[in-house]
């Protein structure tokens, strides 16, 4: 049940959201084991004029950048996963943007299964209802 949210640096695009929706889904079940039924993706695009990196406007440089924030449930993914996924975001990323900068961040958040959930039931007391 992972909530995704990516920012992506420049103007909006409706067809780039679109694609990066669905890389964001079919990543997040092939590297981390999550079902795509129970996957929210949310994707806003900030202004290259008011994205910085080193100081610098991203609209004065080539490159687009990106911060992709996903929680999922502590402990349901190992510490080579959360690394193969973060390398995976980044080379999807890379070539939907067609060159992201280095200086783009991918954030698996582990959120403790007590305090994170959706439709008003924690992950913890789902685990426990399957026991």
């Amino acid at each position: 049940m992972p909530y995704i949210h990516i920012q992506i640096s420049g103007a909006a695009d409706n067809r780039l959201a679109e694609q990066v929706a669905g890389t964001a889904s079919e990543l997040t079940a092939r590297v981390l084991h999550k079902d795509p039924a129970l996957t929210a993706v949310v994707i806003d695009f900030v202004p290259a004029t008011q994205w910085f990196v080193a100081g610098q406007r991203l609209a004065d440089g080539p490159r687009r950048s990106y911060h992709w924030t996903v929680s999922i449930t502590d402990e349901t993914n190992t510490k080579a996963e959360k690394a193969a996924y973060l390398a995976a975001v980044h080379q999807a990323m890379d070539e939907l943007l067609h060159g992201a900068a280095e200086h783009s961040y991918t954030y698996v958040i582990d959120a403790r299964a007590a305090a994170y959930g959706f439709g008003g039931r924690t992950q913890e007391w789902r685990y426990q209802q399957a026991l």
